[in-house]
C-alpha cells in the first residue's frame, strides 16, 4: 500500500478517479454518502493529490483530482492493499481485488489511468435537451428553477437550467433579461473562473458586458 491516508480519503481519491472530473461536495455526498471537509481535505490538498477550492455563490468546496493524485492512484492499484484483518468489510477487501484486476488490464492493454476514467480534453458530456414542453417560456422557467433549487431563493446554474427547458437559448435569454430588469430574478457570475467549464460558458447570459451563470428567483 502506499503512502497511509484514510479510509474516508482513499474513498475520495477513488471516487475522484472515477468521476475524472471537478466534483462539489454536494454530488459527492449523492455518490457516496459523505462530503470532503475539515483534515481530510486539506491533509489530501497538502499532499498535492487533489485541488480543492470554495467556488459558486454557496461557497461549496469542489475538488478534482491532480496529476499526483492520478499517480497515487496507479500506484494503489498496484499494490494489493492492506493485508485482510479480523473486523474488516469484506468490501474493502473486495474493493482491492478489483483494482488488482483493473491494474492487469491496464498493463496488458498498455494503457494509462486517466486515459480510461478522464473524459477526453475539450470533449464536455453533453445532455440531450429534452422535447420541448408545452406552456409559457417564463412558466417553464419558473417550473424548471423549484424543480432544481435546494433552499428559497437558491442559486441554480444556468448550465443545469437551460436543458430542462427545450427552448432556443436566444429566447431564454431575452425572458430571463426581462425578469432581471423587472427584479424577479438575480443572475450572478461564477467567482472561480478557473471552475467554469465551457458547458458553463455557453450556458452564461451576457448582461451589462458581464457573463453571468447563476440564476436566483424572488419568491412569489
Amino acid at each position: 500500500m502506499t503512502d497511509r491516508l484514510a479510509h474516508k480519503q482513499i474513498a475520495a481519491l477513488f471516487t475522484l478517479m472515477v468521476l475524472g472530473r471537478e466534483v462539489p461536495n454536494q454530488e459527492l455526498e449523492e455518490v457516496v454518502g459523505f462530503t470532503l471537509t475539515g483534515p481530510e481535505r486539506t491533509g489530501l490538498k497538502e499532499l498535492g493529490y487533489i485541488e480543492s477550492d470554495r467556488t459558486g455563490p454557496r461557497r461549496s468546496y469542489v475538488h478534482q483530482l491532480s496529476d499526483d493524485g492520478w499517480a497515487w492512484c496507479e500506484k494503489e492499484l498496484s499494490a494489493g492493499g492492506p493485508p485482510p484483518q479480523r473486523g474488516q468489510s469484506p468490501l474493502a477487501s473486495a474493493l482491492y481485488v478489483l483494482l488488482g484486476g483493473l491494474n492487469g488490464y491496464l498493463r496488458r492493454e498498455n494503457k494509462r489511468l486517466f486515459e480510461v476514467f478522464a473524459p477526453p480534453a475539450g470533449n464536455s458530456v453533453e445532455t440531450p435537451a429534452e422535447p420541448e414542453p408545452k406552456g409559457d417560456l417564463e412558466d417553464r422557467i419558473r417550473v424548471a428553477y423549484r424543480e432544481l433549487v435546494r433552499e428559497p431563493r437558491g442559486w441554480v446554474g444556468l448550465v443545469d437550467l437551460r436543458p430542462k427547458l427545450g427552448a432556443p437559448a436566444a429566447e431564454v435569454d431575452a425572458v430571463l433579461k426581462k425578469l432581471s430588469s423587472a427584479g424577479k430574478v438575480h443572475l450572478v457570475p461564477e467567482d472561480n473562473r478557473k471552475a467554469l467549464t465551457a458547458a458553463d460558458h455557453e450556458a452564461a447570459i451576457r448582461i451589462g458586458g458581464e457573463d453571468n451563470h447563476f440564476v436566483s428567483f424572488e419568491a412569489s
